[in-house]
């Protein structure tokens, strides 16, 4: 039973750490397209540093069970900060993975709260939250 309660998280870890991996090589430039114009300057260190960090909050969410629930707030807030980007994509009418058009990149905004959800939820952090608050 402890094993299946994993498996969420465990499946949002490998996608932030193949995510993370993308930042690094194969995506690159995809992911560039998503960096908000003020930091276009600074785009190829922004992948670089988000696709690290994807990639150590996802082996964290893998690994460190025992910290489950402060990773999932971590990777909530990640998912969060990284949204800027996806609203820049909207607004700027930038093409990156296959979101060619306005309609596709704005059902692409809908999806950033599901992994904040699937981030609070698979780790506990929700519930712990919620409970800090009824004390």
């Amino acid at each position: 039973m402890q094993l299946l309660r994993r498996v969420p998280q465990i499946i949002l870890g490998l996608a932030l750490a193949y995510a993370g991996i993308g930042h690094l090589t194969t995506s690159r430039q995809e992911f560039q397209a998503q960096v908000p114009t003020l930091f276009k300057d600074y785009a190829d260190f922004v992948v670089l540093a988000s696709g690290v960090v994807e990639i150590v909050l996802g082996l964290s969410l893998i690994a460190l069970w025992k910290y489950r629930v402060q990773v999932g707030a971590l990777v909530a807030l990640f998912f969060v900060a990284i949204f800027w980007g996806n609203i820049s994509q909207y607004i700027n009418k930038v093409d990156a993975f296959g979101l060619d058009s306005d309609q596709a990149r704005f059902i692409r905004l809908l999806f950033q709260p599901l992994l904040v959800i699937w981030a609070l939820g698979s780790t506990g952090a929700w519930r712990a939250y919620r409970s800090s608050r009824s004390k």
